[in-house]
């Protein structure tokens, strides 16, 4: 996989971060627009088969309970639900499966691993999912516009465009 200027994307031995296919992850962020959607692909060892799971976004609930603890709404921001968040690890390691991948969507605008999105996975200076790389889509009108990949690399997140032709 390479990125939108031809470069390939930093990877594991068999340099696969993403699946083939992320129509899984397509469809579920247009349907939770005009909010952020929310996910996990799961991926079985190395090399194996990969798994779209997503996730609520309980967000808006967070914000409504203590809006000046959570500030932000659904529409820029996203939180898991935790004990469906444990669910997912649980059933994950279960199956032999590991956390791959973060995915989220950013609301009419631009897909860049923001400076909050970088504070909420790394809030001490280190990934609190290391190994785990981070998608995220723009998604305007209920249309995928554009992705990218972050990764924890030296010390802090490098992320790069996918292509056009790796969305599908």
């Amino acid at each position: 996989m390479a990125s939108a200027h031809g470069a390939p994307l930093p990877g594991g031995e068999d340099g696969a971060l993403l699946p083939d296919d992320l129509g899984d992850v397509v469809r579920h962020l247009e349907s939770a627009w005009p909010r952020e959607g929310c996910g996990v692909l799961l991926r079985a060892g190395r090399t194996g088969p990969w798994r779209c799971r997503p996730l609520r976004n309980v967000q808006d609930a967070l914000h409504e309970e203590d809006p000046v603890r959570f500030p932000r709404t659904a529409r820029t921001a996203y939180a898991f639900e935790l004990r469906e968040w444990l669910g997912v690890l649980l059933e994950a390691e279960a199956r032999g499966e590991v956390v791959a991948c973060v995915y989220h969507s950013h609301v009419d605008g631009p897909a860049d691993f923001s400076p909050e999105d970088s504070r909420q996975a790394a809030p001490d200076g280190q990934p609190l999912l290391p190994g785990v790389s981070y998608l995220v889509m723009a998604v305007r009108a209920g249309c995928v516009t554009a992705a990218s990949l972050a990764r924890w690399e030296a010390g802090g997140f490098r992320s790069r465009p996918l292509a056009s032709t790796e969305i599908p």
